[in-house]
């Protein structure tokens, strides 16, 4: 008996799934504008977006300068925007604003339009055009609606997209140090600040500096070392000034101290170094190991993180992925 209720389930569910589709070719192949409109927004309200879609799509030249003409255009952007083909959606709702600027969605498809720019642009690795894209949108959208009832979420948006291009800039010109070109990181670090004085890595580029100015001088032959040891002290003294609690302040006063036993000439330092015994070669030999195994640990929790990120993304995107997969089956259904 369970055998056979199983099975006449199964049948029944499969005749349905064939009455469904067989409905929805119907409706595609009908000439009822009215029909065809009513059924769009019930798979729009059952959640086949993709179903929606194409019935929008069918009536949109049929509609156009009658009283539905806005609303079947909007909810042919809304049904791609609720499937998450952002890139179609967008397209569909910047061609929506401007054939309906006074329409009653036109304020909630400019929002969600900026939404899809958003959505469309990638982490800080990679090409950055959509992203300045997208900040000239929601910058423009701002300032043509001040009193917009989506000015904190755009303000999100623009905030976390200027600190992709901040991470960006950090990033690119801290890859001189990974490679070990000092004195190319030096001038590149420093660049990012003058180009960007608030950027938000300000420490972390103002330390990178410092550090690649004493790996520079370091690194140089005898004759030269003095001038650049001296260049460094002077990027130690300007990062202490600025983060004296940092947490990367105590390797660079162990490179401080270093480059003041490599400097003939009198060079003011502070006071809780004045009474280190600069002769002491022992210390400094400890001193340097110390430094060296602080620096090799940062690279290697740096390595670390940057290897979680990527398990994260990848993670996230199987997720989408099978999301997605999920979505495609049950439209067929």
């Amino acid at each position: 008996m369970n055998r056979l209720t199983s099975i006449i389930s199964v049948m029944a569910a499969m005749t349905a799934m064939v009455s469904c589709a067989a409905r929805y070719d119907t409706l595609m192949q009908s000439t009822d504008v009215n029909e065809k409109y009513d059924a769009a927004f019930e798979y729009f309200n059952d959640g086949k977006y993709t179903k929606a879609a194409a019935l929008f799509e069918s009536i949109q030249l049929a509609c156009n300068g009658t009283p539905r003409g806005d609303t079947v255009q909007f909810y042919h952007g809304m049904s791609y925007f609720e499937y998450g083909d952002l890139y179609t959606a967008e397209v569909n709702f910047e061609s929506f604003i401007e054939t309906y600027p006074v329409s009653p969605f036109t304020g909630l498809a400019k929002y969600l339009r900026l939404v899809c720019l958003y959505e469309n642009t990638y982490r800080y690795e990679l090409d950055q055009t959509p992203t300045n894209k997208a900040m000239s949108e929601i910058l423009r959208y701002l300032y043509e609606n001040p009193d917009s009832p989506y000015t904190e979420e755009c303000e999100l948006m623009l905030d976390d997209l200027q600190e992709r291009l901040e991470r960006k800039e950090f990033e690119s010109a801290k890859l001189y140090y990974t490679t070990e070109d000092y004195k190319a990181a030096v001038y590149a670090l420093s660049n990012v600040l003058k180009n960007n004085a608030g950027n938000r890595y300000r420490e972390e580029i103002k330390y990178y500096t410092a550090v690649s100015a004493y790996k520079y001088a370091d690194n140089s032959v005898k004759a030269s070392q003095e001038a650049r040891f001296i260049d460094y002290i002077d990027h130690y003294y300007d990062f202490i000034g600025e983060f004296p609690n940092s947490r990367y302040r105590r390797t660079l006063d162990i490179m401080f101290v270093k480059a003041r036993h490599n400097i003939k000439g009198e060079y003011t330092v502070p006071e809780e170094y004045e009474d280190i015994d600069v002769a002491m070669t022992s210390q400094e030999l400890k001193d340097r190991r110390r430094m060296d195994r602080e620096i090799e640990k940062m690279a290697i929790m740096d390595a670390r993180k940057m290897a979680r990120q990527r398990k994260e993304q990848e993670r996230l995107k199987n997720i989408e992925k099978k999301k997605n997969e999920s979505k495609e089956i049950k439209e067929e259904n």
